[in-house]
């Protein structure tokens, strides 16, 4: 069995012929949100992953396994509700709606897309969109503030971050030029303001 526990994420600037001649590990997105898994590869081979706990799998990604060969990750066609409509405002409601709901969804210049549901596609279809049952390729978006599916090593994680912590101290009456001290917490409260005069 392939132990693979290293993950390169899209774009990893490994050569496009090493990356066609690397075995494929196709994979569903609720398969590709979790951190232990076995499963085949698309040569048959079998391969458990040992990944950091919250890690997501994208279209595009590199694995590397424990003798150094690459595996690459490849999002399967599943059962979604593509969500279209000539009107950007009643996409904008859809996606509040969804949002409201905490729907995982994947925004599209010109579409949403999500895991099939009967009960949400009769929703969508009041809020006047056409939502369309469809086998494709599911990539919903990441969470916000470097929570959900974001990890420290993402490019976007530092500016996510401060975002949360701009958000949090407006909230909690702490957006007056304070500098904070996180530790090894990671986390923010009252004890650890750190005033600089």
């Amino acid at each position: 069995m392939l132990k693979i526990d290293k993950l390169l994420t899209a774009p990893h600037g490994i050569a496009p012929v090493l990356v066609r001649r690397a075995p494929k590990l196709v994979l569903p997105f609720a398969d590709r949100s979790k951190s232990r898994l076995r499963a085949v590869l698309d040569n048959g081979a079998d391969a458990a992953l040992f990944l950091p706990r919250g890690t997501v799998l994208r279209g595009g990604d590199l694995l590397v396994a424990e003798d150094g060969s690459f595996v690459e990750v490849q999002a399967a066609t599943e059962s979604v509700l593509e969500v279209r409509t000539q009107d950007p405002h009643a996409l904008m409601r859809a996606a509040y709606h969804l949002g409201n709901r905490h729907t995982p969804v994947e925004i599209g210049r010109d579409y949403l897309r999500l895991e099939y549901d009967a009960v949400l596609a009769d929703m969508l279809q009041r809020l006047g969109v056409r939502a369309e049952r469809a086998e494709l390729p599911f990539e919903p978006e990441a969470g916000a503030y470097g929570g959900g599916h974001k990890h420290g090593h993402d490019a976007t994680f530092a500016e996510d971050y401060a975002a949360a912590q701009a958000v949090f101290h407006e909230h909690h009456g702490h957006s007056h030029g304070h500098d904070y001290d996180h530790g090894d917490a990671g986390h923010v409260d009252d004890a650890s303001c750190v005033h600089k005069h």
